[in-house]
């Protein structure tokens, strides 16, 4: 195929191995041509990164794999040996660029006639960095020591910003920074309503593990989805870590026993170090490391020495051709076991540094289940486009008030916070939907509120938090087996038991009934069957009179469906062979589910 290449990187320009970004053209030489590389998900902007600072040959590599690993999206990689024009010049590492994009940076692209709410609020891709590419400043923050921190858009491109756009997404750091100066912690209003904190934690955790000398300062890049929380990452060009620096120009700054984040040079904008000293934001930063370096996990120190060797088997030809080729001082082999012991010694320090969690470690979070997916709704309306009609339920499976201030779905693709000052009622539900109004057309009543995004027609991880990240519910849905045929056919995934296990498809059935708002049914009247497991005859009792019946096996297909209107009912399941069942039983429109022994 055809490419545009060109040599990139700021102090990478004065060695004699070069970095290129390159991109795919179709025949014409014009035209953006979406490709996949090396396995990688089809796109058009690549780089091939010489490692020229890291004679390790491994060090992006590794921090890069290790984001992936902890959960937060980094460049894809892979290696590979680079031939130009017939002139070998060495083993790079093929990689992703950062840009909006559903497999990379996963948010909206705003547009330049998006300038007022909610449209201006995203997305953003932006960046703290050196000002060598030629991009103009966007602004300037302060950092701790009081020096100059330079902010360069990246989405939009510098010469596509508009006033109004740039006004907000600079509006949203001076929010961090006086939040965190302020040391407000409040779920409301303080930095925890701003930012992401899960993804600003696992930011710092991969830069400090690699003692990066150029973190917060340069190259740290931020997002922001429409909508959404502000988010850290994704993290870059760490080529100046695990002990190396640029020693040609006489620095030594990747140390195992110094935060970077305080290092008195390249500290960033002083919001990170305010962060840092908060006793709320530490205590979550120490539980997620200490979590991160258990046995098994991606950040233990086996883990991290594994997958170093096995990176290094698959490329040590390589790396001695490259040596040679570039004259690389010392041995690949000294190098590589260099880095394994500064790791380990860094690891060590890290975790007697950071401090107790005890405070955060075992905080309590509301009941709340997700209930009811609408993800792949059938065409059905020529004025809406079918994604309006998607929709979730929520629902508060305790006897108390919930407070929903804070809480918000993490991650990118799917975007919903409550706002402040919300509550849900003791066994209440609330309904999301795309789209509120079409929503209203459909159903006959308003939803909740309305989300940002769309829910993913193949399957997506819906991740329900509390303000800090804490955990609430995590439903993993897919549109294949094992998971019910929800799948454009006009039905949604309905969750058959409010004390099972939401995240194991068995526990979900395909429906089609029509949802309506929730009366706030008092739960003691809820519908009983008896007795269970059953040999022959099924009896349900209900302080509401029953409406209709439906017998479900395990897949969702209706075996039996009885019209009752009463609330004493018996059914003969005889008929049924021995197994599991879900018994729907409808009052006032209400369905409650249930399941039940057959023997």
């Amino acid at each position: 195929g055809r490419i545009d290449i060109e040599i990139r990187g700021s102090s990478s320009q004065a060695t004699d191995k070069k970095q290129y970004g390159f991109t795919t053209r179709m025949a014409d030489n014009v035209t953006n041509n979406n490709v996949s590389l090396l396995g990688m998900p089809e796109e058009n902007d690549w780089i091939l990164n010489g490692m020229v600072w890291d004679p390790g040959l491994i060090r992006d590599y590794l921090s890069y794999n290790l984001s992936r690993q902890i959960g937060e999206y980094a460049t894809r990689t892979a290696y590979c040996e680079v031939v130009i024009n017939g002139s070998y010049k060495g083993l790079y590492v093929l990689q992703e660029k950062i840009k909006s994009d559903d497999n990379r940076v996963d948010i909206i692209k705003i547009g330049i006639n998006d300038n007022s709410s909610p449209k201006v609020t995203g997305g953003y891709i932006t960046k703290a960095d050196k000002t060598t590419g030629g991009d103009p400043v966007a602004w300037t923050m302060r950092s701790w020591f009081d020096t100059p921190v330079d902010y360069i858009h990246e989405l939009p491109k510098p010469e596509d910003v508009t006033s109004q756009q740039n006004d907000y997404i600079r509006s949203q750091f001076f929010l961090l920074e006086s939040t965190a100066l302020g040391n407000n912690s409040s779920p409301a209003d303080g930095f925890p309503s701003v930012i992401d904190i899960p993804s600003f934690i696992d930011f710092i955790i991969i830069n400090e593990l690699s003692s990066n000398a150029d973190a917060y300062q340069f190259s740290t890049f931020f997002h922001k989805d429409r909508n959404g929380k502000l988010r850290a990452g994704p993290i870059w060009d760490l080529d100046l870590t695990y002990g190396n620096d640029l020693f040609i120009w006489g620095l030594d700054r990747s140390k195992t026993n110094i935060w970077q984040l305080s290092n008195h040079e390249n500290d960033g904008s002083r919001f990170w170090r305010d962060l840092f000293n908060n006793t709320v934001f530490k205590c979550y930063l120490s539980k997620r490391w200490n979590e991160l370096i258990k046995p098994g996990q991606p950040l233990n120190p086996s883990n991290i020495t594994a997958f170093i060797d096995q990176t290094v088997t698959e490329i040590s030809e390589a790396a001695a051709r490259d040596y040679t080729l570039w004259g690389i001082a010392g041995s690949f082999q000294q190098n590589i076991s260099a880095m394994k012991t500064f790791i380990n010694t860094r690891i060590n320090w890290m975790t007697a540094n950071l401090g107790s969690y005890s405070a955060c470690e075992n905080v309590p979070v509301p009941p709340l289940i997700i209930t009811k997916i609408m993800y792949h709704p059938p065409d059905q309306s020529v004025t809406w486009e079918n994604d309006a009609f998607e929709f979730i339920e929520i629902t508060n499976n305790s006897d108390q008030t919930v407070d929903l201030t804070g809480i918000y779905f993490s991650g990118t693709g799917f975007v919903f916070r409550f706002p402040p000052n919300t509550s849900l009622g003791p066994r209440s539900s609330v309904y999301i939907a795309g789209n509120a109004q079409a929503f209203n057309e459909k159903y006959g009543f308003m939803p909740f509120a309305q989300f940002t995004r769309n829910l993913s027609d193949k399957g997506e991880k819906l991740t329900m938090v509390d303000a800090y990240g804490n955990i609430i519910d995590i439903v993993e849905y897919s549109d294949s087996y094992p998971w019910p045929d929800a799948d454009g056919n006009g039905k949604y995934l309905l969750l058959t038991d409010f004390y099972s296990d939401n995240n194991d498809p068995s526990n979900w059935i395909a429906s089609d009934e029509i949802i309506t708002s929730d009366p706030g049914l008092n739960d003691t009247l809820k519908p009983v069957i008896f007795p269970n497991p059953v040999r022959d005859i099924l009896r349900i009792q209900s302080g509401y009179e029953m409406q209709n019946v439906i017998i479900y096996d395990m897949s969702g297909r209706i075996l039996s469906s009885e019209n009752v209107n009463s609330t004493d009912h018996y059914i003969d399941v005889r008929n049924l062979s021995p197994g599991l069942y879900i018994i729907g039983i409808t009052t006032y429109n209400k369905i409650w589910l249930s399941k039940f022994i057959r023997y």
